[in-house]
C-alpha cells in the first residue's frame, strides 16, 4: 500500500482544517458550560404574562374592598379601598362560610387521597402487570372520559337517594374518588419511570406485592403523585355542578355557599367578591406551602425521564 505525499500547500490546508475543527470543538465545549441569560424581550414577555395571570386575583381584592355603589361607577376603581375587612366579615357570617370551608377541606382532601392512591395502584397494574383483558379494561377506562358528566347526574342522584345519603358529604366524595384520567396519567408515567428490572429484583429478594408497591412503586411515582394530587385537589375544591345538586345550604361546600351569597334584588358584588376571595385563599396557601415541593417533584421526574 502506498501513501500519497502531501505537498506543502496541501499540508498547510490540512493542518488549518484540523485546527479549525479543534477550535470549534473547544468553543462548543466552552459554550456548554456557560449559563444562558435571558434578554430584555424575555423579561417583557414574562412580565406581561405574569400580570395577565394575576390580574383576576388583583381585581377580586379591589372589588372586595369597595362598596357595591362604587363598583357600579365608571370608571371602575383600580386600587384597594377601605371596606375589605367589613365585606369579608359579612361574607363569612352571611352563609356560614366557616362550615362550608371545613366541608370543602374534608371533601377535597378525601377525594385527593383516594384518587392518588387508587390511580397509582391501577396505573401500576396497567403499566407493569400482565393479566387477561388488560387492554380491554384500559380502553373501557379511557372510554369513560368521553362520556359527559352531565349524563350521569340523574341516575347518580336517584342512586344516592336510594342509599339515604341526600345532603351528606359522602354523596359528593364517593362518585369522584376514582378518576379515569388519574389512572391513565399514572399508567403513562410508570411505564417510563419504573423499570421492570427493578420490580423483578424486588421479587427475587422475596418482596411481597405490598412491599413492592410501598418500597418500589410509590417512591418512583412520587413526582407524578404530587402533580395528580394538586390537580385533583383544585378540581375537587372548585367543583360546583354536582355539589349544588347533592347538597343544600345546611351542609354546603364553599362553592354551594358562594352560590347564595349577596343575593337580593340588587346583588352585592362587593360581598360576592369578598366570599370568592375567602374561597380562594386555601388554594393560594396550599400552593405557597407545597408549590416548591411539587415543582421539585416535576423536575425530578423530568430528569429521570
Amino acid at each position: 500500500m502506498t501513501t500519497r505525499e502531501l505537498t506543502p500547500p496541501q499540508a498547510q490546508a490540512s493542518a488549518a482544517e484540523k485546527v479549525g475543527r479543534t477550535g470549534s470543538g473547544r468553543r462548543r465545549l466552552m459554550g456548554a458550560g456557560k449559563q444562558l441569560h435571558a434578554g430584555p424581550l424575555t423579561y417583557v414577555v414574562l412580565s406581561v404574562l405574569a400580570f395577565i395571570s394575576v390580574a383576576p386575583l388583583l381585581w377580586t381584592v379591589v372589588a372586595a374592598s369597595r362598596t357595591n355603589q362604587r363598583l357600579a361607577e365608571t370608571p371602575p376603581p383600580l386600587w384597594v379601598g377601605g371596606n375589605l375587612f367589613k365585606n369579608l366579615e359579612t361574607a363569612w357570617t352571611e352563609v356560614s362560610l366557616g362550615t362550608a370551608m371545613l366541608n370543602s377541606v374534608i371533601v377535597a382532601g378525601t377525594i385527593t387521597v383516594g384518587t392518588v392512591l387508587f390511580s397509582t395502584l391501577a396505573g401500576f397494574a396497567f403499566a407493569k402487570l400482565r393479566f387477561k383483558f388488560s387492554n380491554v379494561l384500559l380502553l373501557l377506562t379511557i372510554g369513560t372520559m368521553m362520556i359527559p358528566p352531565q349524563l350521569a347526574i340523574v341516575p347518580l342522584y336517584l342512586w344516592m337517594s336510594e342509599l339515604g345519603w341526600s345532603n351528606q358529604l359522602q354523596t359528593v366524595i364517593l362518585p369522584t374518588v376514582v378518576s379515569a384520567f388519574g389512572t391513565f396519567f399514572m399508567r403513562q408515567y410508570l411505564m417510563q419511570a419504573l423499570p421492570s428490572e427493578l420490580i423483578e429484583a424486588a421479587r427475587v429478594d422475596g418482596a411481597s406485592s405490598l412491599r413492592v408497591v410501598w418500597h418500589v412503586v410509590f417512591p418512583a411515582a412520587r413526582p407524578a403523585m404530587a402533580v395528580l394530587g394538586l390537580l385533583t385537589f383544585v378540581m375537587a375544591w372548585n367543583d360546583f355542578l354536582w355539589p349544588i345538586i347533592a347538597l343544600n345550604q345546611q351542609n354546603p361546600t364553599v362553592q354551594v355557599a358562594l352560590n347564595s351569597l349577596g343575593t337580593g334584588y340588587i346583588p352585592d358584588q362587593a360581598v360576592i367578591m369578598a366570599g370568592a376571595l375567602l374561597g380562594t385563599l386555601p388554594l393560594l396557601i396550599a400552593f405557597l406551602l407545597f408549590g416548591k415541593q411539587i415543582v421539585g417533584g416535576i423536575m425530578q421526574g423530568a430528569i429521570k425521564g
